[in-house]
């Protein structure tokens, strides 16, 4: 045979061979041993195992893939930086059948969050992937759930991260709740739908640090920091937001907009909320401040934060015996645009103020 057409003829079956493990096998992973074989293939089966402390479980999978997860996934404790898991890829879809994923979260949990304290592995979930991912069950998280900079366009939906345990003291956190800064989804990509979620947490639900074309739709949250835009730091655009048919209940904040003090060459724009409830707001019901991390500080100017609207359905917000309804925080010129807010029903509470910000129509702040 010719050297060229034997040549030939092994590469066609390098190919074959490839094509074969990837679209014609089911990969199954039983334990971290199992992962370089089974992401060869385009369906991965997870079953319940425990990922050792100390090792992020990671799958970097081929285009097109659908991953089933078919029992529960534990964590080892261990105090490092993380991540727990870690999923990329293009055209995914990952089923996580409410199977449970448990971080392990009181064995780190002191009170002092991700900045003080135990050092505790961050995020839990890293998403990097296109397509869907649904039906992930999540409890009991060190610190930050779900860290999503996705390649392509990405629906989550029927997610429940479950970190109620974190709001009872432990022998390490005092009076305090235990668990701190657990925020729910942390946003930094585009073209992103998150639906049908449910989060009860101690900080933020939703935390968009960055991205275009993001709706959070038909959520609810609980405990936590409710629904954020920031904080935004410099050199960042956040736009064309939508927050829709949400329920927002018992949080500290309820609807929040925050750019840091020092942020330059940064902007939020176009953002709407619609049809959302919210009830015992226990701090501020709506805050948008450019002075954070103060709520109502010497605001920044660097940062613009132009059309916030409330409108095409009532948002409502109960605020309970001494929370702010609404207070807005701008700095000098750097609030702009159009804010159409009269579809912004408040009680409850009490008035907030009103900073460098006389663009407000339709709104009047009853208690």
């Amino acid at each position: 045979m010719f050297p060229s057409l034997a040549l030939g003829f092994l590469a066609a079956g390098i190919t074959a061979v490839a094509a074969a493990s990837g679209s014609g096998c089911i990969g199954t992973i039983s334990s971290l041993d199992d992962v370089s074989g089974a992401i060869q293939c385009t369906t991965v089966n997870i079953n319940a195992f425990t990922v050792p402390g100390g090792k992020t479980f990671d799958l970097q999978l081929l285009d097109g893939t659908t991953v089933n997860v078919l029992g529960e996934i534990q964590f080892g404790n261990l105090s490092w930086a993380g991540p727990l898991f870690r999923v990329m890829g293009n055209d995914v879809t990952f089923n996580g059948n409410n199977q449970r994923w448990d971080g392990g979260g009181p064995f780190y949990w002191d009170g002092q969050g991700s900045s003080n304290g135990v050092t505790r592995p961050l995020p839990m979930m890293q998403i990097s992937i296109s397509g869907t991912l649904k039906d992930v069950y999540v409890v009991n998280s060190p610190a930050h759930v779900f860290a999503i900079i996705n390649p392509g366009p990405l629906t989550i939906s029927g997610v429940t991260i479950d970190d109620l345990q974190g709001n009872y003291p432990n022998s390490r956190s005092g009076r305090a709740a235990a668990a701190h800064n657990t925020d729910g989804f942390d946003v930094g990509g585009s073209d992103i739908l998150i639906q049908n979620c449910t989060v009860l947490n101690q900080d933020d639900c939703l935390a968009i640090k960055r991205g275009t074309n993001i709706t959070f739709a038909d959520n609810y949250c609980e405990y936590g920091h409710g629904i954020s835009i920031g904080s935004i730091s410099s050199n960042t655009v956040v736009s064309d937001i939508s927050i829709i048919g949400n329920h927002v209940v018992s949080s500290a904040y309820s609807f929040r907009i925050k750019t840091d003090t020092s942020a330059t060459n940064s902007m939020v724009k176009n953002v709407t909320y619609s049809d959302n409830i919210a009830t015992n707001c226990t701090y501020f019901g709506v805050l948008i401040t450019q002075s954070y991390p103060s709520n109502m500080g010497t605001p920044g100017n660097g940062a613009t934060i132009s059309d916030i609207n409330f409108n095409h359905g009532t948002t409502s917000l109960t605020s309970n015996s001494g929370t702010y309804r609404v207070a807005v925080n701008c700095g000098s010129g750097s609030c702009t645009g159009d804010w159409d807010w009269s579809g912004l029903q408040t009680s409850g509470g009490k008035a907030g103020s009103i900073i460098n910000n006389n663009l407000i129509t339709g709104f009047v702040d009853t208690q």
